[in-house]
């Protein structure tokens, strides 16, 4: 049976991403909609790093900052990069495009959460982010609506995801107000849900695609540290996603991280993540 090809990675710059050997694994992999956060350079570096692909980007207020796009082998059909309140600059960091699956719409969403820093100015701005993210969920998440959210969305949900999850207690990414938010994005819709720290709100009805493909597991993580030996030990966070709406995720047929074979064939400080939905 046919199926499309989604991945999202976090590039970590497109031109550097696009030098240490992204191309190469393109080549090979097979992808029809490549989503990417932290492009952190113009369109032109984007046609010369997917030559032969058709996207749609949104560059941050600051140059050379942030940045996502959506690359596919197809033009989409419609793009969007309205998010959140007026007042709040999200450039950069959320993008939607349409295209058809089989004879169905389907919204893809590339995301780049903030980092954040604990009870810092930084912060805030992640807090206003997910509060805009919860909001556009809600919205998105319609009967039988065919949608997915992708991207580096920078929270760890639970102790399965992240390797050192004690000493990351109190540091952003894995904070309990964080990971209430998602425990109401994957809560089932319409209940009310109580989250890790305390609060309580409905749920939303989305799908972690990686957990329900791997159960419960360590992992498989998404990102590790470029310093000492993250990497070489598997200590890492598992903070890239795809979030499916119901009918989308029971369309799942397989789900990797295409994590490098060693350190020094890596591109990028991030894995992608590779899923086939069915159509």
């Amino acid at each position: 049976m046919p199926h499309l090809r989604i991945a999202t990675v976090n590039v970590n710059g497109i031109r550097a991403a696009a030098r240490n050997g992204m191309s190469s694994w393109l080549d090979a992999a097979d992808i029809d909609i490549l989503t990417l956060q932290e492009v952190r350079g113009q369109d032109e570096h984007i046609e010369a790093a997917l030559p032969g692909w058709t996207f749609v980007h949104d560059e941050a207020t600051a140059k050379g900052r942030a940045g996502v796009a959506i690359a596919s082998r197809t033009p989409a059909l419609a793009a969007r990069t309205d998010f959140g309140p007026e007042d709040f600059d999200s450039k950069g960091r959320w993008i939607e495009a349409d295209f058809l699956i089989g004879d169905r719409p389907l919204t893809v969403v590339s995301a780049y959460v903030h980092s954040g820093e604990a009870d810092t100015p930084k912060q805030d701005e992640k807090w206003k982010f997910l509060d805009a993210f919860e909001a556009r969920l809600a919205s998105l998440n319609t009967e039988g609506a065919l949608a997915l959210v992708t991207g580096d969305l920078n929270v760890g949900h639970r102790e399965l995801d992240i390797k050192n999850w004690r000493g990351n207690r109190t540091k952003a990414g894995f904070l309990p107000r964080e990971r209430a938010y998602f425990d109401r994005f994957l809560g089932e819709a319409g209940a009310t849900v109580t989250g890790v720290d305390g609060s309580v709100g409905p749920g939303l009805g989305w799908v972690d695609v990686g957990r329900r493909f791997h159960g419960e597991v360590d992992g498989p993580y998404t990102w590790w540290s470029m310093r000492g030996k993250a990497f070489d030990n598997d200590s890492g966070w598992r903070i890239d996603y795809h979030l499916a709406t119901p009918a989308l995720a029971e369309r799942v047929e397989t789900y990797h991280v295409a994590r490098a074979a060693a350190y020094d064939q890596r591109w990028s400080d991030h894995a992608p993540v590779v899923v086939d939905y069915r159509y």
